[in-house]
């Protein structure tokens, strides 16, 4: 039964992820032909094109995506406890998909920063998927770039921005319930 949840975690953490990252690369207009976003748009685009004939588009943003990251990210806390046995609750499963939704996100960008920061380090010249993650990081990390300045040649923004988001999840851990069991 561990094998199936665990594989029923990973199969909605990976759509979510997928569709966040739809809608991230709308929102930065990262480059639509970079192989990264054509990869993103074809495996998403069977779930999402459906859903924009009844769900317009809003502002800019893509809330046909949007509301089917939110709905995967709560039907793994409807569908998981209901294998296992358990109740169905469906109020707690909208709030904790909340929840989970939102740490997905900063999770996402804490390994995008990740793989960049190893990337720069192994990667000469043009690469495609690093072009990609500089334009979906680019609005987190212009701010601290305002405040902390190269240093002999080494942009630090990003260990600057790994202890922000670290504070923030240590602060939800311990202000909010289920937080850190997500």
């Amino acid at each position: 039964m561990e094998v199936i949840n665990y594989l029923l975690k990973f199969v909605f953490d990976a759509l979510v992820m997928v569709l966040v990252l739809r809608v991230w690369l709308q929102i930065v207009k990262a480059d639509f032909y970079n192989p990264l976003s054509q990869f993103i748009v074809k495996v998403s685009n069977p779930m999402v094109i459906p859903l924009r004939r009844f769900v317009p588009g809003f502002g800019g943003i893509d809330v046909a995506t949007v509301l089917l990251a939110f709905l995967f990210s709560v039907l793994e806390f409807i569908v998981i406890p209901v294998i296992n046995g358990g109740p169905v609750d469906v109020v707690g499963a909208l709030i904790i998909g909340s929840m989970a939704l939102v740490k997905q996100v900063g999770f996402l960008l804490f390994i995008i920063m990740l793989v960049m920061a190893i990337m720069s380090w192994v990667v000469q010249g043009y690469n495609p998927t690093m072009a990609i993650f500089h334009q979906l990081t680019e609005p987190f990390l212009r701010p601290i770039r305002r405040i902390v300045p190269n240093i002999g040649g080494l942009d630090l923004s990003i260990l600057v921005a790994f202890l922000l988001l670290n504070v923030i999840n240590i602060f939800l851990s311990s202000n909010l319930p289920y937080w850190a069991m997500l």
